[in-house]
């Protein structure tokens, strides 16, 4: 069976299936066109003559199919889908091609609905979020259907199906939405065809005016403007050879994957933006740490990801005190959602702050976004947030009163069990499979704390002219890691833990987390030699990629998500630790395991692969919920790209 396909522009996605329909199902990767988290069509499913069409050849947006038949007795035409889509839209042209000397008759059904389910609706977390007095309406319209959508007291939404020509019928059937039907006659040999959009209006406050008329985006037109737009996307990359074909073409295809990644902001004068959105199915919006992540790795050959990227975090800064989404003044946010159950806070996210590392990593990348780039306007005029999410570090954060970076738990409020990188609940253990409680002290935050404070050291003297306030920072990354290794290291190990729990006991998993204190620097060389080599031995390395557990402990499965799956982000991370230490051939491992996974994924690397080691099966094995495409997973070619290099 041929897998589903993800097209995703400027914020909205479609995931189709193999014929290019869409059925409505839910769970782990819920099909539909997505805007704003809303499912805008959860039906769009054609058939040619009452059979659903058999695919012949598909790839990214086309399918070539026809009606079921014989050797003898072939199908009489054949059915070309071409889909595409862009902001708020899903446009498709199909094409009738008649096969034979006669004319055919042939009749076309489409059966289009809208749920408008919200994306935390279709999650297979088995949780409920209640709604009431909800009102839809189905209006029929000359050359389509319009689906309505209102939640009082203030939240409606809409989507228009526009047709040409116009369906020669408009039914109901049984299972709800609407059935459109075409006749068409196809001469000998000729050809018909039909326009068809699904144009998506989300979230408004008012019902939206008809706007029905012949559809205008053809697909082909589309992919056009958008191959163009991609394609000065990735011009504006400066990368030097490689010397290494197989991870060139991982790079081509991981900016092709972010340039359709990216998605509207706003800056903090309201300017637009256009900001690495996480990930699709699920995390296609602003994510604090996966955006920084994502423009840390293209700051190398392109610096203008990383601005946009500061600039709509900086916007989105906590001004005050709301527990519910856990915002506090300086914080930097995790994420923003503005879906229907986001907007009525039946979930957290619609600002939700819920990360101990989005504030030093914003203070890492606005201060390597100066170095790289020469120019310190950027820094001069986010001073105030700079100097903000600093404080929030000791403040808030924990330094001032814990001495570490620290969070807690969020998930009995709906929100995040963790909050670094591996949030899932279970993700920061002790080697028995114990979640680590209280004030959680993650060991790969401190490294970013110390990054980000001898960073900001360096803003607050070279361009806000405020030595002092340098010192304050350097002394206090000093004191951090002086202090790190008799508080974190396991000495049976001779590996540090993942974790201090809130009774600074060491939370004694063996995980992938150490290689990012390579890329922070906040070990000694000693140290960082004995975890770089620790982690490419064989319980941790699967041949793929880097385990973000070691395989043997109790807590490990290779299937699980933070406990034993590869992320080619973190693996990353880790290429880039031990090249900054020097460290070339356990850099190029690394890299060389995750170019293979790209290979053999047509050179894209998804969001995560499971934890089977290559001995195991002889290609990656895939991790069923993964995101694909993902934007750190897109940039981590580049990362690998600047580790090889920089090691030498």
């Amino acid at each position: 069976m041929t897998a589903d396909r993800v097209l995703a522009e400027d914020g909205t996605f479609a995931l189709l299936g193999p014929t290019g329909d869409i059925t409505g199902r839910a769970g782990s990767t819920p099909d539909g066109l997505f805007t704003h988290d809303a499912r805008h069509l959860s039906l769009w499913r054609l058939t040619a003559d009452g059979t659903v069409p058999v695919p012949l050849a598909t790839d990214r947006h086309t399918t070539v199919a026809v009606l079921p038949g014989t050797r003898d007795q072939p199908s009489p035409y054949t059915v070309l889908r071409d889909q595409a889509v862009a902001a708020g839209l899903l446009t498709e042209r199909v094409t009738l091609l008649n096969n034979t000397p006669q004319p055919v008759d042939a009749r076309i059904d489409l059966t289009v609905d809208a749920d408008f389910a919200d994306q935390f609706e279709l999650r297979s977390d088995h949780r409920t979020y209640p709604r009431s007095d909800l009102e839809r309406e189905t209006t029929v319209d000359p050359d389509g259907v319009t689906f309505h959508y209102r939640r009082p007291p203030d939240w409606s939404a809409a989507t228009l199906v526009v047709c040409d020509p116009p369906p020669a019928e408009i039914a109901e059937p049984p299972g709800g939405g609407r059935t459109l039907t075409w006749r068409l006659r196809l001469p000998a040999h000729g050809s018909a065809e039909l326009a068809l959009e699904a144009r998506a209006f989300p979230g408004l406050t008012t019902r939206p005016a008809p706007r029905h008329g012949i559809p205008a985006s053809p697909p082909r037109t589309v992919r056009a403007r958008q191959e163009a737009d991609a394609a000065a996307f990735a011009a504006s990359f400066r990368l030097p050879a490689a010397d290494w074909p197989e991870l060139e073409q991982a790079v081509r295809q991981g900016l092709a994957d972010l340039a359709g990644l990216r998605v509207p902001a706003d800056g903090p004068g309201g300017e637009p933006l256009r900001v690495p959105g996480a990930g699709a199915p699920w995390f296609l919006t602003l994510f604090g740490r996966d955006s920084l992540l994502t423009s840390l790795f293209c700051l190398p050959y392109a610096p203008g990801t990383a601005a946009h990227t500061l600039l709509a975090l900086a916007a989105a800064q906590g001004t005050r005190n709301d527990p519910a989404r856990l915002e506090q003044p300086g914080r930097i946010p995790h994420e923003l959602r503005r879906g229907e159950l986001a907007h009525f806070r039946q979930v957290p996210y619609g600002r939700y702050y819920g990360s101990v590392d989005a504030n030093p990593l914003f203070l890492v990348l606005l201060h390597a976004y100066t170095e790289r780039t020469g120019d310190d306007a950027l820094a001069r005029l986010l001073e105030p947030q700079a100097r903000a999410a600093a404080e929030w570090m000791f403040r808030d954060g924990g330094l001032r009163d814990h001495g570490w970076l620290v969070y807690r738990s969020d998930e009995r409020s709906g929100g995040l069990a963790n909050q670094n990188w591996k949030d899932s609940a279970g993700a920061v253990c002790f080697a028995d499979g114990t979640q680590a409680r209280g004030a959680i002290a993650v060991a790969e935050a401190q490294g970013y704390a110390y990054d980000a404070l001898r960073r900001t050291a360096v803003l607050a003297e070279t361009v806000w002219g405020d030595p002092a306030g340098a010192g304050r920072l350097r002394e206090a990354a000093d004191d951090l890691r002086r202090r790190f290794p008799d508080a974190f290291w396991l000495a049976g190990p001779d590996f540090p833990a993942i974790a201090l729990d809130g009774d600074r006991r060491r939370a004694d998993a063996l995980a992938s987390d150490a290689g990012h204190l390579l890329w922070s620097g906040i070990l000694d060389r000693d140290r960082a030699e004995r975890v770089a080599r620790r982690l490419l031995e064989p319980d941790f390395h699967s041949g793929w990629g880097v385990r973000t557990l070691a395989a043997g402990q109790a807590p490990y499965h290779p299937l699980a998500y933070h406990r034993g799956a590869v992320w080619p982000h973190d693996n990353a991370l880790i290429a880039l630790g031990m090249a900054a230490y020097g460290l070339a051939d356990e850099a190029r491992t690394v890299a060389e395991g995750l170019v293979a996974a790209a290979r053999a994924g047509r050179w894209r690397l998804p969001e995560v692969i499971s934890g089977h080691g290559r001995d195991t099966y002889p290609s990656p094995v895939p991790y069923p919920h993964s995101c694909s495409p993902q934007a750190w997973a897109a940039a981590t070619p580049l990362a690998l790209l600047t580790a090889v290099r920089s090691a030498g």
